[in-house]
């Protein structure tokens, strides 16, 4: 009688197998059904800022939910980055990078807070965007051939401005610097309160990130020289490059991406970088990122991932020949 109701019930399950088949698979649970927090390690107003605001205008509308931008500069991008690299790994905090902090100072800084490969999660690169050589309209110098004789003349005296020490924009001078055999001083600002003091006049040049100035050059402001990208910018196509200009090594472009907090799940990593993307081939958002001088990519999380891992490898070869320090 008990082997008749094992096969009974062997044969039921067996039936009721089609029938499981048949069942709709589990819902995903919904993502975002409270506010998300970008973090942005740079002050307000600056390139990443910039960036950070219009992807997350853009993510509010589509999710129906707040996304709050939360600026924390300090340590060259090293504590908003910290502090994303400690924050629960659920999606709800993300921080929106640049390459200081997600590559550069990996070698730069001897006691990092975090492990850009180990503690972040990569999600997508938004955008590349080259630095711009900017002078005031007053400078005396007409062109970089120009700017490298001032310096040879005056040696010490030339000042050149950046967001902090080890941004691209720091690292860019350094490279002019080594390049040309000149001898400049650094003044390293917090984010982008450095063009303040370019355009009061305190220092002499700067690499700036053509987000962060492309309206006071088209607006007569700052005279843009020359791109640090090896081709020319699609926002400023007739700044010619430092390639073109004699220095064939010279490849110092800034890049922005979004990344969340290690072990945040392969889902929520996904499903944020699928909607990103969606944001980044919309032509009109398109339009305005070139328009405000950066260049929209969106490539996801596991090629986003390996393009850190390159850059950390590229960034912390031109570290050490440079000899830059985070002053």
């Amino acid at each position: 009688m008990r082997e008749k109701r094992s096969m009974l019930s062997g044969r039921r399950a067996i039936l009721a197998l089609p029938l499981l088949a048949a069942l709709p698979a589990r819902a995903q649970a919904p993502f975002p059904t409270r506010p998300v927090r970008i973090v942005v390690s740079f002050t307000a107003g600056g390139t990443t800022d910039i960036i950070a605001r219009l992807v997350g205008a853009q993510l509010e509308r589509r999710w129906g939910q707040p996304v709050v931008i939360d600026n924390r500069p300090g340590a060259g991008g090293n504590i908003g980055t910290a502090h994303v690299a400690q924050s629960p790994p659920d999606g709800y905090t993300l921080l929106v990078g640049s390459v200081g902090p997600l590559a550069v100072n990996a070698s730069l800084y001897r006691n990092l807070p975090y492990d850009p490969r180990r503690d972040l999660a990569a999600i997508t690169l938004l955008a590349g965007v080259p630095n711009v050589l900017i002078v005031r309209p007053d400078f005396p110098a007409r062109d970089v051939a120009a700017l490298v004789a001032e310096a040879k003349r005056r040696p010490g005296q030339l000042s050149y401005a950046s967001t902090g020490a080890g941004t691209s924009s720091h690292l860019s001078g350094v490279m002019l610097d080594g390049m040309a055999g000149i001898e400049t001083v650094h003044v390293p600002y917090r984010g982008a309160v450095a063009l303040n003091d370019m355009l009061a006049g305190r220092v002499d040049f700067m690499f700036a990130t053509i987000p962060s100035v492309i309206e006071q050059i088209r607006a007569g402001r700052f005279r843009a020289m020359a791109v640090s990208s090896t081709a020319r910018s699609r926002s400023l196509p007739d700044v010619p490059t430092m390639v073109e200009l004699g220095y064939p090594e010279f490849d110092a472009s800034s890049w922005f991406g979004m990344v969340a907090p290690g072990r945040t799940p392969p889902e929520i990593v996904n499903r944020i970088a699928d909607e990103v993307h969606a944001i980044l081939r919309d032509p009109a958002i398109e339009r305005q990122m070139v328009e405000q001088g950066a260049d929209p990519v969106g490539n996801g999380p596991q090629a986003f991932a390996a393009f850190i891992d390159r850059e950390i490898n590229r960034w912390a070869a031109i570290v050490r020949a440079s000899g830059a320090t985070p002053e």
